[in-house]
C-alpha cells in the first residue's frame, strides 16, 4: 500500500475533516491531532521521523474521497434507490420510554437506550462515545463506554470539532472476542468504514454503527465568541451540555458561582452560523449519515412541534439495525411508529437540500478536489447560495472580522440570516419535488 500519500496532503487542501481516524490506524503512532486555535478545527500533525509512507492513513481518510457507491455495495449489497437518504429499510419516530433519559439527551433519548440496551442484552461490550472533558469543559473526549453511567454520561450532541475516531486505537487494542458499537457523525462513520476495508480486526470488534445526522459541526471559535459576548471567561466554566432540559432543548453554563441556560434558537442563532462552519463541512454530501447501521435525527416536523421532551427520526439500514429496534420495542424499552421517507426528508429538508442539491456549486467555489456519485446537479440559483455561505465562512474566518461579532446584535445577525433564508427556504422545499422527477424521468427512459 505505499502510495506515498499521507494525510499532509490532505491538511494542505483543506479538506482534513479532523475525525480522527489516521491516529488510530497509523501504525507507527506518527501523527497526533491537535487544534489549529486560528480555525477552530482539529487537524493532524505527521512525525515525519516516524512515518514509513505506508500510505494507511491516505488509505482511510474520508476527507478527500468517499465512494458511495462502493461502500454501500459493500455495506447493504445495492446501491440506494433514494438518494437523498440513502439505504433503508424502514423509517420511524420514537423516543426511550426511561423519562430521564429523554429528557436529558439531545432528542429522544434513542441512542443512548440503544446503548444501554446492547450493553446489557451481551450484544456489545463497549461503546465508542463523547463526552465533554471534566478539565477542560469546552473540549470534547471520545472514549469507550462500558457501562450505563458512562454511556449516560456521553449522551447530549456536542456542538464543536469533535475527533470520535481516536478512541478505534482502544478497540483496536481490547481483549479478544470484544464486540463494539461507534456512535458518530456523518464522517466519523466515513472514517470507520474506509477503515474496515483494510483492517480486518477492526471490521471484526465493531459490530453497530450508530450514525448521527449532521448539517455541520460548528468550530471551537463558536462557542468561545458567545461566551466572551456573555462577559464570560474560559476558565470559569466547570461544565457545558449543548443539550438537554426537554426539547429543543437548552445549553447549559455551570460557572463556579452560577448556571446559566440558553434555549436552542437563543444560541445555534449564532454558534450555528455559517461564519463558524469548517471548510471541509462545506464540501459532506451526507447529512443523514448514510453508512450508519441505523442512523437518529431530530424529528423537525410541524406536526411536532409541540413536543417538550423529544423525539427522533429513526432510519434502520440494514437487518442489524432493524432487528434491535425491534427487540427494544418488545422489551417496552422504546416506543417507536413507523413513518415514510417522504417525513424523514421534510424532516431535513434544508440539511438535505444542502447537502445533495446545493453541494457541487459550493465546492466548485472552494476549489474541493473532491467528487461524490450521491449528489444531484446544481443549477444557476444554487450557485447564489453557494456565494452567501462561502463568502460568510470566508470572511469571518479572519480574526479582523471576528472581532465585531462580539459586539453585534444578535437581532442583526439573526435578521441578516433570515433574509437569506426567506429566498433559500422557497427552494428547499422542492426538494422532494426535485427528486421525483429525476426518478420518473429515469423510468421514462428505461
Amino acid at each position: 500500500m505505499r502510495n506515498g500519500k499521507t494525510v499532509k496532503s490532505v491538511v494542505k487542501k483543506n479538506l482534513c475533516t479532523g475525525c480522527g481516524t489516521c491516529v488510530a490506524l497509523c501504525p507507527n503512532e506518527a501523527i497526533k491531532l491537535t487544534i489549529n486555535e486560528k480555525k477552530g478545527i482539529y487537524v493532524p500533525e505527521l512525525n515525519e521521523e516516524k512515518c514509513n509512507n505506508c500510505g494507511i492513513c491516505y488509505e482511510i481518510c474520508p476527507g478527500h474521497e468517499v465512494d458511495f457507491k462502493q461502500l454501500n455495495l459493500e455495506i447493504f449489497g445495492k446501491e440506494p434507490e433514494d438518494i437523498l437518504i440513502g439505504n433503508y429499510l424502514n423509517c420511524y419516530i420514537g423516543h426511550s420510554t426511561d423519562h430521564d433519559i429523554r429528557y436529558n439527551s439531545a432528542s429522544g433519548g434513542l441512542v443512548t437506550q440503544l446503548l444501554i440496551f446492547a450493553l446489557e442484552e451481551g450484544i456489545i461490550d463497549g461503546a465508542l462515545v463523547t463526552r465533554m472533558k471534566k478539565d477542560n469543559p469546552l473540549e470534547p473526549e471520545p472514549f469507550i463506554a462500558r457501562n450505563k453511567e458512562k454511556i449516560i454520561e456521553a449522551s447530549k450532541s456536542k456542538y464543536c470539532p469533535v475527533p470520535a475516531n481516536v478512541a478505534l486505537k482502544e478497540i483496536l487494542e481490547s481483549e479478544e472476542g470484544e464486540r463494539f458499537a461507534v456512535v458518530g457523525l456523518p464522517c466519523h462513520i466515513h472514517g470507520i468504514r474506509k477503515a474496515e476495508q483494510i483492517n480486518k480486526k477492526l471490521r471484526e470488534k465493531i459490530v453497530l454503527h450508530i450514525g448521527i445526522f449532521c448539517s455541520h459541526v460548528p468550530n471551537f471559535l463558536g462557542t468561545e465568541l458567545l461566551l466572551e459576548r456573555m462577559n464570560i471567561k474560559r476558565e470559569e466554566v466547570i461544565k457545558l451540555d449543548y443539550r438537554g432540559e426537554g426539547w429543543p432543548g437548552s445549553m447549559k453554563i455551570c460557572l463556579k458561582d452560577r448556571e446559566l441556560l440558553l434555549l436552542l434558537p437563543d444560541y445555534w442563532g449564532f454558534v450555528g452560523l455559517d461564519f463558524f462552519t469548517p471548510n471541509r463541512c462545506l464540501m459532506c454530501s451526507d447529512g443523514v449519515c448514510e453508512l450508519a447501521d441505523i442512523s437518529f435525527g431530530d424529528a423537525w416536523l410541524p406536526e411536532l412541534s409541540d413536543d417538550k421532551i423529544g423525539k427522533s427520526i429513526i432510519i434502520s439500514r440494514n437487518e442489524i439495525g432493524e432487528q434491535l429496534l425491534q427487540a427494544m420495542k418488545f422489551k417496552n424499552k422504546v416506543e417507536i411508529n413507523k413513518i415514510g421517507a417522504k417525513q424523514v426528508i421534510q424532516s431535513q429538508q434544508s440539511t438535505l437540500y444542502s447537502k445533495k442539491k446545493n453541494l457541487n456549486s459550493r465546492i466548485k467555489l472552494l476549489r474541493g478536489h473532491i467528487k461524490y456519485n450521491n449528489v444531484l446537479k446544481s443549477d444557476i440559483l444554487d450557485y447564489f447560495f453557494a456565494l452567501y455561505l462561502c463568502l460568510n465562512q470566508r470572511v469571518f474566518s479572519k480574526h479582523f472580522f471576528r472581532r465585531y461579532l462580539r459586539n453585534i446584535p444578535l437581532e442583526v445577525i439573526q435578521i441578516y440570516s433570515a433574509l437569506f433564508e426567506l429566498i433559500y427556504s422557497r427552494k428547499v422545499k422542492n426538494i422532494i419535488k426535485t427528486v421525483e422527477k429525476i426518478n420518473n424521468d429515469k423510468d421514462c427512459n428505461n
